[in-house]
């Protein structure tokens, strides 16, 4: 069984717990609390250097981190991932995107406004941020136009990867209500069997 390390409200921790309920992975989810510094305890680091979640616990002594590589690890062989070929390359063109192009503006955009509380001295940060989280969006509905998924016929982690942030965007100020190919895509990944919510 596996452990994860993580705060579901963290869309880099909720697309790991949301692949584990896909896949039906048995695991125990342990809370971790960012804001009250939990990453940086002894115990934390001595899982993750970084000081980051989440951190997947395999066995009684192996650790992995980084969300996009715990949920490549998770998903081999199974039918969300690509075994090989174009295919797989196209999944981790999608995670680089996320990772780069996607969350630094939507999630950062969020955390300011959800944990923090949106203080007038990040304030402009956050308004910096929209920007950048719009044309993700719009990269992301324009790839959509005439396909149900982000990779292939049929979901896979990319499409999970970027769900996470995606579907609270509101929560950083972005308006879904203009990209209709993102709104029915979010839609049919709720509709996937063993799909679960952000908040259980």
């Amino acid at each position: 069984m596996y452990r994860v390390y993580g705060d579901l409200q963290s869309g880099n921790c909720y697309k790991v717990k949301l692949l584990m309920q896909l896949l039906g992975l048995e695991h125990e989810w342990v809370h971790v609390d960012i804001v009250a510094g939990d990453t940086r305890t002894p115990e934390f680091t001595r899982m993750n250097g970084n000081e980051k979640i989440p951190v997947l616990q395999v066995g009684e002594s192996e650790f992995l981190v980084e969300s996009n590589a715990i949920l490549n690890f998770l998903a081999e062989g199974s039918a969300l991932l690509p075994g090989s070929g174009l295919d797989r390359a196209k999944v981790l063109q999608w995670q680089f995107f996320e990772q780069y192009s996607h969350e630094p503006y939507i999630a950062v955009a969020r955390f300011i406004n959800k944990y923090l509380g949106l203080p007038e001295s990040r304030k402009e940060e956050y308004l910096s941020k929209q920007e950048g989280g719009n044309r993700a969006l719009s990269v992301m509905d324009s790839h959509l136009a005439g396909r149900d998924y982000f990779v292939g016929d049929s979901p896979t982690i990319a499409d999970i990867s970027l769900y996470a942030y995606t579907h609270v965007a509101h929560e950083g100020g972005f308006d879904l209500s203009g990209y209709q190919n993102i709104v029915r895509w979010l839609r049919r990944i709720e509709s996937l069997p063993g799909y679960c919510g952000m908040t259980p």
